[in-house]
């Protein structure tokens, strides 16, 4: 079994003739496509690892603000 890749489509609609035209990308148009799909799933993955990094650094903050003696609602009241 081979695999297809299915191409997205375009639609362009020229406003002098009123008419609308659907096509598969050409090969530079997905070849753009595809990198710009690759940078927004890098940005995503990044903001993901930010994120997880910054989750990490609370959790840890408040380890070492209970491990000063500060009650679960003081920790609150300081980090907001």
């Amino acid at each position: 079994m081979t695999d297809t890749v299915v191409r997205p489509q375009i639609t362009e609609f020229d406003c002098s003739t009123q008419s609308q035209t659907i096509r598969d990308l050409t090969d530079e148009e997905f070849a753009l496509h595809k990198e710009r799909q690759k940078a927004i799933e890098d940005q995503v993955a990044a903001q993901a690892e930010a994120d997880a990094a910054k989750a990490a650094a609370l959790e840890s903050a408040n380890a070492k603000l209970a491990k000063l003696g500060l009650t679960a609602d003081e920790i609150a009241a300081i980090i907001g």
